[in-house]
């Protein structure tokens, strides 16, 4: 079984799904939806559109560079099957994708390291530039003329009626 990705959003590609386009050079585009082949269609640039894998690896987003990815390759060289070979191989498939796993919550860990200072910083400044609008409780029970003033509204029976009768 062969897995393909997808030209645009590097998505895998399940046999007997998604689209093939083949232009007059005789290069292959495949798609995994028709979302993808639209977008190529129109001539996005998958490093500029938000979704894509290659927009999140060239922003920084997903881990470009890992000796776990080098498993993922794909070969166009045969190789001779061996039996203790492939054992192995399948042995190991888990422990690359614990190894993988962990080395992208490191990777997610350090790009959100500076965050939560970031915003610290961006709201003691907001603090700092509205603070006269922010007033402690006491002094608003101290001073009552820094609240709004209490407006009594007299409603009558009729527009009372009518309200109720529009609600309904």
């Amino acid at each position: 079984m062969r897995l393909e990705k997808c030209w645009f959003c590097s998505s895998t590609i399940y046999p007997g799904h998604g689209i093939q386009f083949v232009r007059n050079d005789a290069k292959i585009f495949r798609f995994c939806r028709s979302k993808c082949h639209k977008n190529f269609k129109m001539k996005r640039n998958p490093r500029k559109v938000k979704w894509t894998k290659a927009y999140r690896r060239v922003h920084g987003k997903d881990m470009t560079q890992d000796s776990t990815f080098e498993f993922e390759r794909k070969r166009n060289r045969p190789e001779r099957y061996d039996r203790n070979l492939a054992e192995s191989v399948l042995k190991a498939i888990p422990k690359i994708d614990k190894i993988r796993v962990t080395r992208e919550e490191r990777h997610h860990k350090n790009r959100m390291k500076g965050k939560k200072e970031k915003l610290q910083r961006e709201a003691v400044k907001e603090l700092e530039q509205g603070i006269s609008l922010v007033k402690a409780p006491s002094v608003l029970q101290q001073d009552p003329s820094l609240t709004l003033p209490k407006i009594k509204v007299k409603v009558s029976q009729q527009q009372s009626e009518e309200n109720h009768a529009m609600k309904e």
